[in-house]
């Protein structure tokens, strides 16, 4: 009789847990410029309902998320990128313009659905242009499920996001990429801690209604954490250029999350993080509570010509304004790869949460990422292919066959492996463009290798974060050098590779994935770096098309899609 009873108690407690019913989460925004100062220089810059970052999305694991956004940008198109959300079923609200949907027109309202499936730590952003580092992002904090436990304990939960700041307007800097002679955008002028730097308004003849440093916009961020108690940190980047370091003054960081995905915990005093990244890290508030601690940010990759971001770390009950004692903590050094590559290495999946990747692929590609020149102007290629899209965006013209809107000719899925050489400037820096895309079979295993090489520039080549929409793939391995067909596949990790949806190439290195190709659509897979990506630094994947449902019309209304899904 006992032990039916104990059958019948452990059968009613699997069958009837209870758990929360998925819910709706329903945004309303206002998307405008104003003048503000983040970085204590006046500018203008995108908010959402008056703000920048904008609102952070709270959702729990399965919930449907609703954003109707109006664009009061009054002489600027939109669109708005939900990044690491994989939008299935719903590719329509992945937000790229070009290539899910027309733009946004000034006045109008559009309404992005979307499920958000996976817990995690993501992002939102502009998709149009360049618009991204105008201010218009913000963080997605998905919890999980009533009834599941995280491989990690913590008290309190916070976000940061990351950014540099340049005060040129989007317009003169794609103004300066557009031109003959080339005018390179130039390093940032701040680094952006939750949207507040501080520019040194000595350094150039301001004025004080220009540049005020007493500014309250401008003030430093401040996290405000209780002595004793242990804080998971979800840190993102969302930089225009940089790669950065990030690191809080006496105190060590545990890496427990990447990219929405549980990682084997490991323990840094410096988070290199690249555009597009989001990691969650554990801190201990053990520190001496009687003061406050620098939190600092640092470019990495690139000569740094920008000042170091700066906040606090608010040990309370000391004022959150109370500046540490100590001088802000200098940052690694920044031509230094070889601790960032460790990084990349030591990023493995979580024992409790591997999810094993197919232990063959059928078709591999291998992207050189080069910088090139076509009719005198500088671009950025893949396989000597600059990307442009189109005037009507693929999903509508794939799912209605409009074959003749973009290029049928299949772009390459390699380069001249055996001459190429990467660590010299190529002896012919032509290119091409195109708006071809590659057409993938539909549950098939694809494997991308990212080959970096040296720009036009001698013994310089540059980190790429490339992220893939619509997707996670397996990280299987990093290199130095020029990638080896036979060789390397050989080192690839298939025992306990993370997932990401977003991963650094290092210089003259290369980077390997994989990843099913099973989520119909078009999706955009591209260098997270604004100007790079401007340049032509992207490529478009197409799966399972003929499975999409039908396409709603409030997409439709630019190149051949106008009067499109009206009577």
């Amino acid at each position: 009789m006992l032990l039916k009873l104990l059958a019948l108690c452990l059968f009613t407690s699997l069958v009837y847990v209870p758990i929360a019913e998925a819910r709706i989460r329903h945004y309303k925004w206002e998307v405008k410029y104003e003048y503000k100062s983040p970085d204590c220089y006046k500018k203008l810059m995108i908010t959402i309902n008056g703000r920048s970052p904008g609102p952070t999305i709270l959702a729990q694991e399965g919930d449907t998320v609703i954003v109707e956004v109006t664009n009061k940008l009054l002489l600027e198109n939109l669109a708005i990128h939900w990044h690491g959300i994989r939008q299935i079923g719903t590719p329509w609200s992945d937000g790229t313009e070009g290539v899910t949907q027309c733009p946004v027109v000034p006045g109008d309202t559009f309404k992005y659905q979307f499920k958000v499936d996976r817990a995690g730590t993501y992002l939102y952003h502009a998709h149009y242009g360049m618009q991204r580092e105008s201010g218009l992002y913000g963080s997605i904090r998905v919890s999980v499920p009533d009834n599941f436990t995280e491989p990690f304990a913590y008290d309190y939960d916070r976000s940061i996001i990351l950014t540099d700041w340049y005060h040129k307007s989007t317009y003169e800097q794609a103004t300066g990429l557009s031109s003959i002679p080339f005018v390179w955008v130039g390093e940032p002028q701040s680094l952006l801690i939750q949207g507040k730097g501080k520019f040194n308004c000595s350094s150039a003849s301001l004025t004080a209604d220009t540049c005020n440093t007493s500014n309250p916009e401008c003030s430093p961020y401040a996290i405000t954490i209780i002595p004793g108690k242990t804080y998971r940190l979800r840190v993102a980047s969302l930089t225009a250029l940089s790669a950065l370091s990030f690191q809080i003054e006496g105190h060590n960081m545990t890496v427990v999350e990447a990219d929405g995905h549980y990682v084997e915990p490991f323990v840094v005093k410096n988070l290199f993080i690249y555009s597009g990244e989001t990691y969650s890290v554990l801190i201990k508030a053990d520190q001496d509570p009687s003061r406050n601690y620098w939190m600092t940010t640092n470019v990495i990759g690139r000569l740094p010509n920008t000042t170091q971001g700066l906040g606090f770390l608010n040990y309370y009950p000391n004022h959150p304004r109370r500046s540490p004692p100590t001088v802000a903590p200098a940052g690694p050094i920044w031509n230094d790869t070889a601790p960032r590559l460790a990084q990349s290495l030591a990023i493995k999946a979580h024992h409790d949460f591997i999810v094993t990747p197919p232990t063959t692929s059928d078709r591999v590609i291998v992207f050189l990422n080069t910088q090139n020149e076509i009719n005198g102007y500088r671009h950025w290629s893949v396989n000597n292919v600059s990307f442009t899209l189109p005037h009507t965006p693929y999903l509508i013209a794939l799912k209605n066959k409009l074959h003749h809107v973009f290029s049928q000719t299949p772009p390459p899925e390699g380069y001249d492996f055996a001459n190429y050489d990467i660590y010299n400037v190529a002896k012919n820096p032509n290119a091409t463009t195109s708006n071809a895309i590659y057409r993938l079979g539909f549950n098939t295993t694809v494997d991308i290798i990212l080959q970096n090489a040296n720009t036009m520039f001698a013994n310089n080549s540059e980190t790429h974060p490339w992220h893939l929409h619509g997707h996670d793939f397996w990280v299987l391995g990093y290199g130095e050098g020029k990638f080896d067909m036979n060789k390397d596949p050989k080192k690839y990790n298939l025992v306990n590779p993370i997932m990401k949806n977003t991963v650094p190439l290092h210089p003259y290195g290369w980077t390997a994935l994989r990843f099913k190709a099973d989520n119909p659509g078009a999706w955009l897979f591209h260098c997270h770096i604004e100007a790079h990506f401007y340049m032509g630094m992207g490529v478009v994947f197409e799966e399972g098309i003929d499975k999409v449902g039908e396409l709603p019309s409030s997409i439709m209304g630019c190149g051949e899609t106008k009067g499109f899904g009206k009577p």
